[in-house]
């Protein structure tokens, strides 16, 4: 009963924004870490922008339920270089997407260094959201043993380091819920930032983050690959402008070296920030690809005349 009441409290003291939507707040008392923005929570609405969320003051999850659900669920965090989150033209879209194939999909919203918080504030607000996923999977309606993540770019970074890192203490205990293992029973990776060491160092994800001690190793997904790291999947374009190939590179080389399941999916173009996909394009297949893969593994069952 104390875990049902705490997570009702959960359910509430979310932005205006959020109102009319499924929403679990991460932390129903005080956050761990420090600092704030300096202004509102914002949507952007120009260029590269548009969708994306920054300003992040309560750290929550957006439920995206689908009509007949399956049992599996991911926690899906949008990219942005941990500076904004791009929810409007990767994470949602995606989560849409796995709720019409009986996913039930949770969209991260996480706090930003890029708004003023503590560096490591993302990996806490990970960590927590996967606890209480795994903690609460009666009253979600989810299998505890088919919680995934799925995340893009510094949002793949996110996805990487709870999938290598997820046991570690990334905060003190809030609650009991916080006795739940944060580590994913698998990571699906969209063209994601994984290395924080040279030459690849060069993203705004590293820029916000090199603050943290032992940056380039701790926060390197690659360098903390163990006998113990869940399957992971990997899509990424050759052309990448931000986020070199490189980066999935490394990590599939450090699974392949620990012997744990790895799938590299490298496509000749596509750049960055593509969410699901230009239809017709060649990246547009990686959600069909990552969807035959996770049925391979028994988290997604086969269901007649889905793609």
């Amino acid at each position: 009963m104390r875990w049902l009441a705490a997570f009702v409290l959960l359910l509430v003291a979310v932005p205006a924004a959020a109102q009319g939507q499924e929403t679990i707040n991460l932390w129903p008392g005080a956050m761990p870490g420090s600092g704030k923005p300096a202004g509102p929570e914002k949507i952007g609405s120009e260029g590269s922008a548009t969708g994306s969320v920054s300003n992040v003051t309560v750290p929550r999850m957006v439920v995206v339920r689908p009509k007949n659900p399956n049992g599996a669920a991911a926690l899906v965090i949008g990219g942005g270089g941990y500076f904004r989150i791009q929810i409007g033209s990767a994470a949602m879209p995606t989560a849409l997407w796995l709720a019409e194939r009986g996913i039930t999909a949770f969209v991260l919203y996480y706090r930003l260094p890029g708004d003023g918080w503590n560096a490591d504030a993302p990996f806490q607000d990970g960590q927590r959201a996967m606890r209480i996923l795994r903690g609460n999977w009666k009253t979600l309606g989810i299998d505890p043993q088919r919680i995934g993540v799925l995340g893009f770019s510094a949002g793949g970074h996110l996805a990487g380091t709870l999938a290598t890192r997820g046991a570690d203490a990334f905060y003190p205990p809030a609650d009991a819920v916080d006795r739940v293992s944060a580590v994913p029973d698998f990571a699906a990776l969209i063209y994601p930032v994984v290395s924080m060491r040279a030459p690849v160092d060069t993203t705004r994800s590293f820029r916000e983050l090199k603050g943290l001690p032992n940056v380039r190793d701790a926060f390197s997904v690659e360098a903390n690959v163990t006998a113990a790291t869940p399957p992971i999947f990997l899509a990424h374009a050759a052309d990448d402008p931000i986020a070199a190939p490189e980066h999935s590179l490394r990590l599939h080389a450090a699974m392949l070296a620990a012997k744990r399941p790895v799938e590299l999916h490298l496509f000749e173009t596509g750049g960055h920030s593509f969410g699901l996909g230009k239809r017709g394009s060649a990246v547009s297949a990686w959600p069909r690809l990552f969807l035959t893969w996770a049925r391979g593994h028994g988290w997604v069952p086969p269901r007649k005349g889905e793609d």
